[in-house]
């Protein structure tokens, strides 16, 4: 059997590792941390969390609620460390990052059938190669992708918010509660008055960013704060800054900043939806303007940096692997999606379809009646012009129909037929 190596031990690379070693294969799982770390990567621990402790909705009808579902039926890692780690966060699933990230590491690491290397990769190693190393490729690694597909890799940049010390907050100004009173006080918010954030607007689009190269691509999906307001005065109002849904003893106010809850302990709180590319002088400077923050300590600074990805309609088949180097296969944000959630399921269900070649099996791809199916049609089929990351969502699935959680039954079920048959 030929041998199986992983390249990078982020949300894709533990997926992809530890589904074939539970089924019984032999991985090598190659990791350049803990002697070379990206500038946006801080722990030693593998499928570190960088710019957000969010893993979006739970709710089933809901196309990243219903991902997660769909993962759940081949025994997501991702799913099991959620579950160990989650924070209140409403409707949406947010996780300690750290202990996330521990749990999963010490699953890897504690697998017979995994051999960890600690070293940075930059050629194919002999055998299959999946090759998981994220948004953050190494120069030399995206040098070799390159030159096997024949084509510079695309980019975009991609920004994280800051976390900020809860015993900094001052609650005299803000106050717990959950945007349309979802029954519980998961998110600490940070009212303004309109002259309030009148100042804090014309601050924030006048403020110094940092020096970044080649800044012409941003992922709309998290796009810096400072972009997004110089769009006009509303955009904040209606973005990230809204304020419906947070009326608290009968006042309204004119914007609101949410702050979600970082880690177990409460003791971490981010800046939801303030992904920021300001100097970190200028964020202590700007963000200090925000009522109930006016001491706020932060713990990290917000930072941006550049997120690599191939053109995947152009040189990805259905199954992961490059059309012109089949033992190649491609997964996480490297593969052409966007997210979390939807980073690791590219790993995850990679693993499922080389499981299915090395027991001989003829391919068969998930059904597009889920979404994930859905997700992997549209980065493998899409328009080659200004091809872009994609995120879950229901607008690219199959025959859709208008009762969502009616969607979801059918997805669920025919991905049970799918596993029968194809597992």
């Amino acid at each position: 059997m030929e041998k199986i190596n992983v390249i990078g031990a982020g949300l894709a690379g533990v997926e992809a590792s530890l589904y074939l070693a539970n089924a019984g294969y032999k991985v090598f799982l190659y990791e350049q941390k803990p002697i070379k770390k990206s500038p946006a990567h801080h722990s030693n621990d593998y499928a570190e969390l960088v710019c957000s402790n969010s893993l979006k909705s739970k709710k089933i009808d809901n196309a990243c609620g219903l991902l997660k579902y769909e993962m759940e039926k081949f025994n997501s890692i991702m799913m099991e460390a959620s579950k160990e780690s989650e924070v209140p966060a409403g409707n949406a699933l947010s996780v300690d990052r750290d202990l996330f990230s521990r749990y999963i590491t010490a699953k890897i690491k504690n697998h017979p059938n995994i051999t960890i290397i600690e070293e940075e990769v930059t050629n194919l190693k002999e055998g299959i190669n999946i090759i998981a190393t994220g948004p953050l490729t190494s120069d030399g690694l995206s040098k070799c992708i390159s030159s096997l597909i024949g084509e510079d890799n695309l980019y975009f940049y991609d920004a994280a918010a800051p976390l900020i010390e809860a015993d900094s907050i001052n609650m005299n100004i803000a106050f717990k509660k959950s945007r349309y009173d979802q029954g519980d006080d998961s998110y600490i918010n940070c009212p303004f008055t309109k002259e309030q954030y009148d100042v804090f607007y014309n601050e924030l689009i006048n403020a110094q960013i940092a020096s970044i190269h080649e800044f012409d691509k941003v992922f709309e999906g998290c796009m810096p704060i400072e972009v997004m307001a110089r769009r006009g005065e509303k955009t904040l109002r209606f973005g990230p800054m809204k304020p419906k849904g947070l009326d608290y003893n009968g006042q309204k106010f004119y914007a609101v900043i949410q702050l979600r809850q970082d880690n177990v302990s409460a003791s971490l709180y981010n800046m939801v939806g303030f992904q920021t590319n300001l100097t970190y002088q200028e964020q202590k400077r700007v963000f200090s303007l925000i009522p109930g923050l006016e001491n706020a300590k932060f713990v990290r600074y917000g930072l941006m940096h550049r997120n690599t990805f191939i053109c995947a309609p152009k040189y990805l088949n259905k199954d992961f692997s490059l059309r012109n180097k089949e033992n190649v296969y491609i997964v996480g944000q490297l593969s052409g999606v966007e997210g979390y959630v939807e980073s690791a399921m590219t790993g995850l269900l990679c693993a499922v379809y080389l499981r299915q070649k090395l027991e001989g099996k003829k391919f068969v791809p998930v059904p597009e009646t889920t979404i994930m199916g859905s997700l992997i049609n549209y980065i493998c089929s899409a328009s080659t012009k200004n091809f872009a990351p994609m995120n879950a969502n229901f607008g690219i699935m199959l025959n859709m129909l208008k009762d969502r959680e009616e969607m979801a039954k059918r997805s669920l079920d025919s991905l049970d037929e799918w596993i029968k048959e194809n597992v």
